[in-house]
């Protein structure tokens, strides 16, 4: 019997799958990863991603420095990390296997090109010997291919030059890989020659190479395949798979709508940061100005100007940026004008590892001015999250006169989930309250809120200035009085402090009560939050409660720690939140600490949980 008329092997279900796809810089890992999320998507999967760059814009080929990785979780349940290790890894190259092999679960899936495992190669990785033929795959379920020549043999007859034929094997893997997962391949086939249409060649090339990489798995039935993972029952309504920098933009696109308010924002490219910029410059049609500074002090300062003229002045950068944005940020506070200021966090400091993920700029973020300068600060904790963290955001800069720091991250920025789409109608109303009447108009007079009025430039009768030097507390001259300074220090920090009056009341995840209590902050929810379900599946009498913001804190914080016998921190620096709520608050605790560019495995949270409620269970015995 034949291949074509044997019977084809029925698809294995699962609940949730890990693929990892990941290659040279230009293997085109990030857009087969992409494309894959996209059809995870459209079939219904919860899902969430980990795309992983390289620091080295042009490393070596090659070499395990500019090697390129894209990790996507997509289940039948909900889903809260990209995942720990992979279940399927796809490698194009000997450099991929070297820095992924580590992560690829006993007895996982291992797909090589092993086209690519020719002596140069392996020494360009740094492998001592071919490890396709020394044993030291022999843990995994191995399928080795030859990428170049099923590709060539696909391609073959379309005129396409050698490099760009070379170019088509990302779509063989991803087809190979839709196989595996049983995905539909219609709606690829269709993506496919919509994005290569101004390359008719390129297009069949690749569409080729796709549907060689699917018959190649359907062919030969590789490993224990395919499986198949149904759509996930999600919360009723319309989705779409968003990005995080995407969710930041279309929060403030939201913004500026439901405020009536023109959108500004001020930027200077910068790793994470920049898609915030790249994304807001495709939507002109609701009234947004995107402006690309020369720098990140222009880019700030152009956005305050912006909100002097009655706009939503916003800004983005990162960490270095950040640094250099510092005076303008000062100079938003003492003038008391609306300001969104986001942070796409990565591994510092200085330039340090800038396609990385890292939580080290809440320092930074909080305390990092001169002089008495408090300001809000608010975090992400996931991509889809991002959209409603940045509109509250602009709602509290609007309201309170007064600039907001977003703190996001990379891995938030450039990952990606299904985001189910907000009932506009629904979200709350934004009242700029811009200063109209002439009669007793005073700059510096204040509301319940202690914001001062908003009065554009140019508004007949409520002429006015303001600037960096210290302001009379009613009139707005300035003044060197120093009882009038510390009058205008501590009602700035009562109005910032008072903004904690309209947070939402905290919520526990997991017990009320009990051992532990897991305090998370920005992008560490998803693995924090899975991390605790496991450990309560296994016994441990757990709570964890996620803080969106971080300054100022949210009322009832030490009272919910009350009813925890330890208290547990993990975070991707070495301490900042803890010794954040230790100096505001008190609230001693255990940290959990990773500086590693890469986010939280679920497993080493669920260790860290039980290990500290074991440890506080002995403690209890032993005074027993």
């Amino acid at each position: 019997m034949d291949a074509s008329s044997a019977p084809r092997r029925a698809a294995r279900n699962l609940e949730h799958a890990v693929v990892r796809f990941a290659g040279d810089s230009g293997d085109g890992m990030q857009l087969t990863g992409t494309e894959f999320t996209r059809e995870a998507a459209m079939h219904g999967n919860d899902l969430a991603t980990f795309p992983d760059f390289p620091a080295e814009i042009r490393a070596p080929a090659g070499t395990t420095a500019g090697v390129s990785g894209y990790q996507i979780q997509f289940a039948s349940h909900e889903v809260f990390s990209a995942g720990d290790q992979p279940d399927t890894l796809v490698a194009m190259n000997p450099a991929a296997l070297k820095v992924h092999l580590q992560d690829l679960k006993k007895g996982g899936l291992l797909i090589l090109n092993e086209a690519a495992f020719t002596e140069g190669d392996l020494k360009r990785a740094g492998w001592a010997a071919n490890p396709l033929t020394d044993h030291s795959l022999d843990g995994y379920r191995l399928i080795q291919i030859d990428f170049e020549k099923l590709v060539s043999l696909a391609v073959e007859g379309l005129g396409l030059p050698t490099k760009d034929a070379a170019r088509c094997k990302n779509f063989f893997a991803l087809g190979l890989v839709f196989w595996l997962y049983s995905r539909e391949t219609k709606r690829e086939e269709e993506s496919i020659k919509s994005r290569f249409a101004k390359t008719p060649a390129l297009a069949q090339g690749n569409l080729r190479a796709f549907k060689a990489g699917y018959f190649y798995g359907e062919t030969t039935e590789a490993a224990d395949a395919p499986y198949q993972i149904a759509p996930a029952k999600l919360q009723h309504g319309r989705y779409r798979n968003v990005m995080g920098s995407t969710g930041l933009a279309l929060g403030l696109i939201a913004a500026a709508q439901k405020s009536g308010l023109r959108l500004f924002f001020g930027s200077y490219p910068i790793t994470p940061a920049s898609d915030v910029l790249h994304e807001l410059a495709k939507h002109r049609r609701f009234g947004i100005t995107t402006f690309q500074a020369e720098d990140e002090i222009a880019a700030v300062a152009s956005a305050i100007g912006a909100a002097f003229g009655g706009a939503l002045g916003a800004t983005a950068s990162s960490g270095p940026g950040m640094a250099l944005k510092s005076e303008a940020i000062g100079l938003a506070v003492i003038v008391e004008l609306p300001l969104v200021i986001i942070n796409a966090q990565r591994g510092g400091p200085s330039t340090g590892l800038p396609t990385k993920t890292e939580q080290s700029d809440l320092f930074q973020a909080v305390y990092g001015r001169n002089g008495e300068c408090p300001l809000p600060v608010l975090a992400c904790r996931s991509p889809a999250d991002c959209f409603d963290t940045v509109f509250e955001a602009a709602r509290i800069a609007i309201e309170y006169r007064t600039p907001v720091i977003v703190l996001s991250d990379g891995a938030i920025g450039n990952g990606t989930e299904p985001w189910l789409l907000p009932d506009v109608d629904s979200l709350p109303a934004i009242d700029p309250k811009l200063a109209v009447d002439p009669a007793g108009f005073m700059p510096y007079s204040r509301d319940e809120k202690l914001a001062r009025p908003w009065a554009i430039p140019g508004t007949p009768g409520l002429e006015h200035r303001v600037g960096g030097l210290e302001k009379d507390f009613v009139t707005g001259n300035v003044s060197y009085d120093p009882q009038n300074h510390e009058r205008m220090t501590h009602v700035r920090a009562e109005k910032v402090a008072r903004i904690a009056d309209q947070y939402p009341p905290l919520q526990v995840a997991g017990d009320p009560e009990g051992e532990v209590l897991v305090i998370s902050w920005g992008g560490t929810y998803g693995s924090v939050t899975q991390g605790m379900m496991e450990a309560r599946a296994a016994g441990a009498r757990v709570g964890h409660l996620h803080l969106r913001h971080i300054f100022p804190l949210p009322h009832g914080l030490v009272d919910i720690v009350a009813r925890y016998r330890s208290v547990l921190i993990p975070e991707l620096n070495l301490g900042q939140l803890r010794l954040h709520l230790r100096g505001q608050l008190g609230i001693e605790s255990q940290g959990l600490n990773k500086i590693q560019g890469k986010p939280f495995h679920v497993a080493e949270v669920r260790a860290a949980i039980e290990a500290l409620a074991m440890k506080v269970a002995h403690a209890r015995r032993e005074i027993a």
